[in-house]
């Protein structure tokens, strides 16, 4: 039967398969990783079964929808085929003279056999490896002049500003908006793999392979024989796995002896002090460098106060507030708060309640530095008065 359709398929449509080819059951579409930049075939499970040893036999349940394309659509067959190909997109019928489109696809168009010609590379909109293929584009020489001329340290801000627009997206948990700050992360991912493939260093073949390869190292209770019963549990485990990571790939000083390296190389230097001192201390906790309980901290957070107070000049009460904010990034660490989150928090909340500081001002027909402190005192605890109502409302 499949030597009647591709004989067909090559007729009309002018399939070659020899760059490829997919075959898939109708009732697998949802779990199979398609690549709509090769051809597909699309058969009922009942005729591909048909077609002899070695090709898909049909579902005795409902197949697992594939990771990544397993969203709230990720269940339906055609919403899978629209969600990869454009609305366009024509698709063949064998043994049929009409054709029809992706977007005109109905559910009784799967139980016949259809033939989907593969995507141009700029229309693979939704593969992995469509903008890879961009790109490389935009980086030829009659590309774009701005992407040739990009380098990995030109790339710096761009990747710590597009980091950040993420984590602000994250306040507002899943929206569409969190899936395009998302892309704009990746995009830089992307970049940095482009210029290294042109350097013959690696390429998002090996940036893929190293992260799967590490996080099922590191999770042996899940892939491996190991137990994790707990999150604490996970946590001390995967210290335990980088710590003898960290001593097979020793370094060497200058005398040529082998030194291990420290459980706290790897946080990067230009991450936000309060986020780098959390990481920090959450890496010494799990290998056990701890306080037994919060109290501790407590106690330790009034004696950094009271040396703060004693200090004796700047450069002395500027070393003393740096050793309170790290006591207090613990108070967090052990309480379970993310500091910078906190802290970031804190920020947007004193920026809403100075602007009706000012708008208050402004209504007085009075500058702020006119005010005396026990005016702008009263504006502020109005302002909190205020959003106390908003939030009550």
């Amino acid at each position: 039967m499949l030597d009647a359709l591709l004989a067909e398929a090559r007729l009309r449509w002018g399939l070659d398969p020899a760059g490829g080819l997919a075959v898939v059951a109708a009732e697998r579409l949802v779990a199979v990783p398609l690549e709509p930049s090769l051809p597909l075939v699309i058969l009922p499970a009942a005729r591909l079964l048909a077609g002899g040893p070695g090709t898909d036999a049909a579902p005795s349940t409902a197949p697992t929808p594939l990771p990544g394309r397993h969203g709230p659509r990720g269940a339906d067959p055609l919403e899978v085929l629209r969600r990869l190909y454009p609305a366009d997109h024509a698709v063949g019928r064998f043994g049929r003279p009409d054709a029809t489109t992706v977007g005109e696809l109905g559910d009784e168009d799967l139980g016949s056999a259809l033939y989907l010609a593969g995507l141009e590379p700029v229309a693979d909109a939704a593969s992995p490896w469509g903008m890879p293929w961009i790109s490389d584009r935009l980086r030829a020489p009659d590309g774009c002049p701005w992407d040739r001329e990009q380098t990995h340290q030109s790339l710096r801000n761009h990747l710590l500003e597009e980091a950040y627009e993420v984590y602000d997206a994250l306040a507002d948990g899943a929206t569409p908006e969190l899936a395009g700050e998302l892309g704009d992360l990746l995009l830089q991912i992307v970049l940095h793999a482009q210029l290294a493939a042109e350097a013959g260093v690696f390429d998002l073949t090996d940036v893929w392979q190293a992260l799967a390869t590490k996080i099922v190292r590191r999770h042996p209770h899940v892939f491996g024989e190991a137990e994790a019963r707990t999150a604490s549990d996970v946590n001390r485990q995967w210290e335990r796995i980088k710590q003898g990571e960290r001593a097979a790939a020793a370094l060497a000083d200058e005398t040529g002896q082998a030194r291990p390296k420290s459980a706290l190389d790897g946080i990067s230097r230009s991450l936000p002090a309060l986020a780098a001192s959390q990481e920090m201390q959450e890496r010494a906790a799990n290998l056990g460098y701890d306080w037994p309980s919060i109290e501790g901290v407590l106690d330790k957070v009034r004696e950094e106060v009271g040396e703060l107070v004693e200090a004796e000049d700047d450069d002395h009460r500027a070393e003393e507030l740096g050793d309170l904010l790290f006591v207090l990034v613990n108070v967090g660490r052990k309480t379970g708060i993310e500091v910078e989150g906190a802290l970031r928090s804190a920020n947007d909340k004193f920026r809403r309640r100075f602007r009706h500081v000012e708008l208050a001002a402004a209504a007085q027909g009075t500058a702020l530095r006119d005010m005396t402190f026990e005016q702008l005192d009263a504006l502020w605890d109005a302002a909190k008065a205020h959003e106390r109502r908003e939030a009550s409302a």
